[in-house]
This record gives structure tokens, sequence and C-alpha cells, in this order.
């Protein structure tokens, strides 16, 4: 602790006579130490570079434990590096370079042992260093090796630090340090009530380390040991854990391995027998045991510890933990933290596990809205769905060939992408599906194949590998709120596009004459014909706004997702079955079905974290009986009841 007070000195602003030395005086005084340095030897120079205040001293340690110093014949220290047979010198105290032969020096070539003390040192050093770099470097240096001696130096570094990120950095390793090697048990419990609201890793590392825990036996529970629990071979332990507790303490005698049993009995084979069982019947660990214990019977070998002996044996003695914190106010404290720290952990994750299913929901939502509006108005079965997604995806991609500032590619393919799915959705309502309506069969069939001659026409196109779409610089990352708790910005971007378009189609049904036609004709088609309405018409501009919104969809999703002529399957079944579970033909029904699915898809994948597929399974397996007890849907159209 002598240097730490030394370092805490030189911080404070207390300036020893040394300081008024160069750098090469204080070597000179100290060369023996720095030219054969030795772990213990070495604090010695170490205190008084501390003390020096001198600027240089960082740079110098820094040389000394990569064995950059050299001594030339006369005794003076110099930084060099070696070129062949000379040496680039650079002077300690001026910093001007030279050049010499190397005959003349003597490298110095610290062990192992002494460069960790020397990096120890220099860590303190650049906790207080001008370069930002280096003090950031210093404090994650501490953290990956933290000791008691870092402690004082890095509480006196955390006041003049002017980054207010790394600052709080600091605090927080101070507390680790603390709860760890504070001074006094007071100290050491007030930094691990500090960490009661901190659900870092590392907080957690600090606490379990000091609730770490040894198993012990003995007659009877210690008085003078800071006991955890105790233990009950058999539900805490396994029995023969517990008795090999007892054989490692000297309780008991060592259990015969059945290595030993063979060995001695094939030592002891007299007429074809081993004691009283005849060789051919040592065929089984039971009959091997009774002819072993004839053996130890008649003292020819050690006794075999029976079932019997182990049961008893365990019977006599007490098994329980002790924590390697001898304070129990100390491990009290800790437990208090580490429970609290483990119930903002649990309410993290479950917030975490909240906005990763919201966002799926977006996801699913923006999938399906278009599937809604055209399975709802015309009840048509449209298989190819997806590839209006896929279409709306390399529709961004190819904008981002043409334009490479990645925000006005984005702005320009989301119109762009609508325009080019709902043209293509119109052409499809005009060729195929105004032929089949009121026959699904056929109209699953023939948008089955579309969606395959699609699929087809972009791996002829495209390729079969998947296409970039890039999202924009500031949408990458996350947005952190704590080490639980984070979600990424493509994330939110989608979430919002799912908002707007909620709002959009919300206004467009509502606010619309085209709305009006397309409720009109999805509550009750032969009365909105017999209004003056075409039925025809609206199918078709249906139909194609609702390929458009796929379309759109498509390039929010390939911001997430692959680009690749399949990426439409992955979202087709999800579509389908948040349009059935949500009411088929409602907006807020496709909302209630996309969040229905998108939590229960993340919440048995929580549950079952190890097999995905499964939790697909499981799902859709839900949604069957879901649909048995509510087969119209979450939010139900009554007109359509009543067309019925």
């Amino acid at each position: 602790m002598r240097r730490v007070f030394l370092f805490l000195a030189l911080w404070l602003g207390f300036a020893p006579a040394l300081q008024a030395q160069d750098l090469q005086s204080i070597l000179q005084i100290h060369a023996t130490e720095v030219a054969d340095p030795g772990r213990r030897t070495v604090n010695a120079v170490l205190d008084d570079l501390a003390v020096s205040g001198l600027s240089g001293v960082a740079d110098f340690l820094e040389s000394w434990q990569d064995k950059a110093v050299w001594q030339r014949a006369d005794g003076q220290f110099f930084v060099a590096a070696e070129a062949g047979n000379d040496l680039h010198l650079t002077d300690i105290v001026s910093g001007a370079q030279s050049t010499a032969s190397k005959a003349n020096f003597t490298q110095i070539k610290p062990n192992g042992g002494v460069r960790r003390v020397i990096g120890t040192a220099l860590v303190q050093f650049q906790l207080t260093d001008p370069d930002l770099a280096r003090r950031t470097t210093a404090v994650a240096s501490i953290a990956r090796s933290p000791n008691a001696d870092q402690l004082a130096p890095l509480l006196a570094s955390i006041a003049p630090e002017p980054d207010a990120d790394l600052r709080a950095r600091k605090v927080q390793l101070a507390n680790f340090l603390s709860a760890s090697f504070a001074a006094t048990p007071n100290d050491r419990i007030a930094a691990i009530d500090n960490m009661a609201q901190d659900t870092s890793v590392e907080a957690r590392a600090v606490l379990n380390q000091i609730l770490t825990v040894r198993p012990g036996v003995a007659a009877m529970l210690p008085d003078n040991e800071n006991v955890a629990g105790v233990l009950t071979p058999g539900q805490d332990m396994t029995p023969d854990a517990a008795y090999s507790l007892l054989v490692a303490a000297g309780l008991a005698p060592p259990r015969t391995p059945p290595g030993v049993i063979r060995a001695a009995l094939e030592a002891h084979i007299d007429g074809g027998r081993v004691a009283d069982v005849p060789v051919a019947q040592l065929n089984t660990n039971a009959m091997r045991e009774r002819a072993y214990a004839g053996l130890a019977a008649a003292g020819r070998v050690p006794p075999l510890v029976t079932p019997s002996d182990r049961d008893a044996a365990m019977a006599a003695f007490a098994f329980f933990e002790i924590y390697a914190e001898a304070d129990p106010a100390i491990t009290d404290a800790a437990k208090r933290a580490l429970a609290s720290v483990e119930t903002r952990v649990a309410a993290g994750q479950t917030v975490d596990l909240a906005l990763d299913a919201l966002s799926l929901a977006s996801i699913y939502f923006l999938a399906a809205i278009g599937l809604a509006i055209t399975f709802g108005v015309m009840g048509v079965i449209n298989m190819a769905h997806g590839e209006f997604i896929m279409m709306g995806a390399y529709t961004g991609y190819v904008v981002q060939l043409f334009i490479p500032d990645y925000t006005l590619s984005i702005i320009v393919a989301l119109p762009l992408a609508f325009a080019v799915t709902f043209g293509a959705g119109v052409t499809m309502e005009r060729l195929v599906i105004r032929h089949l309506y009121h026959r699904p069969l056929e109209t699953l069939l023939a948008t089955f194949g579309i969606s395959i001659a699609l699929q087809q026409l972009a791996k002829n196109i495209f390729g079969t590998q998947a296409r970039p779409l890039t999202s924009p610089a500031w949408l990458d990352g996350a947005w952190v709120f704590s080490d639980v708790i984070q979600i990424s910005y493509i994330r939110i971007a989608i979430f919002v596009l799912a908002l707007i378009f909620l709002a959009l189609i919300l206004f467009v049904l509502k606010r619309t004459r085209l709305g009006l036609e397309v409720r009109a004709v999805t509550q009750n088609p032969g009365m909105a014909a017999s209004m003056g309405i075409n039925p025809e018409r609206i199918n078709m501009l249906t139909f194609g706004l609702g390929s458009g919104i796929a379309g759109i969809a498509g390039v929010a999703i390939g911001l997430y997702a692959k680009v690749t002529s399949e990426m439409g399957a992955d979202y087709i079944v999800q579509s389908f079955m948040t349009v059935v579970v949500g009411g088929v033909g409602n907006v807020w029904g496709t909302l209630a079905g996309a969040s229905l699915i998108g939590f229960l898809q993340k919440g048995i994948e929580w549950l079952n974290p190890s097999n995905t597929l499964a939790a697909q399974t499981y799902m859709i397996l839900f949604i069957i009986l879901f649909i048995q007890f509510r087969p119209k849907g979450i939010v139900a159209l009554k007109g359509r009841a009543a067309a019925d």
C-alpha cells in the first residue's frame, strides 16, 4: 500500500524533493534495480518515479515493460529500437534521437512478474493522462484485471476526470473494487449497497464472487465460519459427492474402485475359486464384491466400503457450504444486492422481450395488412402475397443501385415499390383472379402457381444469392436503455412505419369515398351493387392497394431481413395466421392478430430458446385451438355475418 499513498500524494499536489530531478537522475539512483529488476526490488523504483511528477514517466514505463530500454556501458539508460547491429536511441530526458553500435549497450529484459508489476503502475499513471484514449485504456485494463492496489489511484482520478462518460465508468469500477478490496467492512458494504441497482454482468460477477462458497464437512456445524447453508446428501448433493467429501477430509476410508477389486480377485485365484466363489460366477458386480468381501474377512485385502457403510458415515457428519468471505455482514449485504439486481434483471428481460415481441408484431402487421384488405374484401386466398413483399424488397435493392445515398434511396423506394406492386396486383386481378371468384380451391392453386413463377423470375433476374438492402447510417446501432434492455434502431423504424400505415389505412377506409365503397362491399356486396357501387372496380383497386402495401412492407422488411427470391415464403404463413386470428377484413383485427402472434412466438421462443422450429409448431397448434373457440377471429365483422 506504500506505493498507493505515494501516488495519492502526487495526484493531490504534494511534490517531494525528487520532483526537482530529471528522469535519468532518478534511474541512476536505482540503476541496479532498473538493470536487473525483481518483483520486490522494482517497487522502490516505481515509488520514486510516482512521486517525481515528471511527464515522461509513463512513456518510460511503457518502454521498460516492452523491453525497449537499453543501458549504455557508462550506466546511462536509453529507449532504443534495434536496427541490425545498431540502435536508434531516444534520450529519456530530452527526447533527442541518435544512432549507436549495439556493442556498447545491454538490453534490459524484465521477466513476466516484473512486467505485470510495471503494468499495474503504468495503469495508475495513465488514469490521469491528458490523453482521453490513454485514460480509457487504463480503465479498461483495470476492468480486465482488478486488484487492491488500483483502488486508491482510481478513486483519486474520479474528481478531476473531465469526460462525463469515463467518469461514470470510473465510479462504477470504483464500486466494484471497493466491494472487494476496501479497507473497512463498512466501506465494502456501502459499495455493495451502491451496486444494488447495477444490472451489468460485471456487477453480478463481483457480487457472485463475494458469495463464492466451498463445501465443508464436520461432526457439527462450525461456529467460527461464515456458513452459507446446510447440505443434505441425496437432495443438495449426490451421495457419492458427499462421501468423496468425507474421504477428502480424512473422515472416512476411500471406496475401493472396480479396477482394484478386479486386480485383487485375479491375484487371489486359488483352485478355480476366489474365497468361496467360483471364478465362473464372477461375471457380475454383486458376485465380485461378495468374493472381495470374503478376501477382506480373511484379512487378505483391505475391507470393502459397502453402501450401508457409506450411509452410516454420511449420517454421522454434517455437510454444509462456507462462504469464502468471512464477514457475515458483507455476505448478507451481497445477498440483498444480488437479489435486487436479479429482480431488476428479470424486469428488464421482460421489458426487452416485450420490445422484441412488439417489433415482431409490427413486422407481421406490415406483412399482413395488405392481405387483410384483399382477403377481407374479396375472400381470395392469395398465395402470391409473399412474392409481392419480395418484389418490394427487390425494388428497394434496384433503387439503391442507382441512388447511393441510402436515406434518399429509401425515400424513393417506398412509393416506387408501392407503384410496382400495385400495378402487378391490378394485372394479376384482371388476368387471373376475376375469373376465379367464389372458387377458392382454383384461386389457391392459381396463386400458388403464380408465386412459384414469380420466385423463379426473381432467381433468373437477381440470382440465388441474397442481395443487400442497406439501411441508412442513422439506423445503425441500437437504443440502449440498460445492459438488459435494448432495441435496434431499424426495429424502431419498422414499428414507426407500421403505426404510419395503420393511421393511413384507417384514414383511407374511414375518411375517403374509396374507403366507404370498400367497407360497403366488405359488409354486403349485393347491397353495395344495388346502391350503384361497381364491385369489380372495387375488387381491382382493393387488390392493387393490398399488393402495393405488401410492396412497401417488402422494403421495410428487406432492411431487416435478407432479400432473396424465397423471402416471401417466410412471411406468407404468418400473414394468413395474422389475418385469420385477428378477424378477416378488419384493420384493428389484423393489428390484434399481429400482436397476439408476435407476443406468442417470442414467449414460446423464450420458453424453448434452443428449438425455434418447435416454437413455431407450438404457436400453430395454439392458433388452431384458438380458432376452434373463436372462428371469426379476435375482431369479427358483424356485417359479413349478416351477408353470409
